[in-house]
């Protein structure tokens, strides 16, 4: 990730995404899941910010959010 934010922060925006998008972080989530298949933060972002007009910080939310219960998932 270019930028690393408190987790105080990426909970605050969460809990703001469905309010702002008219989406739950489940949708979302199922929505990189099945977007293409890029490898790179930056790109995943970038991506959700172009295809559903989402503002940088919910997509940066987003994706790490993705990114860290694709890892939990692993263990």
């Amino acid at each position: 990730m270019s930028q690393s934010i408190s987790e105080e922060t990426h909970r605050n925006l969460l809990s703001r995404i469905p309010h702002c998008t008219g989406r739950e972080i489940s949708e979302w989530l199922r929505t990189v899941d099945e977007g293409p298949a890029l490898f790179r933060f930056d790109e995943k972002v970038s991506w959700l910010r172009g295809a559903h007009n989402l503002s940088y910080g919910h997509a940066k939310a987003i994706v790490h959010e993705h990114d860290l219960r694709r890892a939990a998932r692993k263990f």
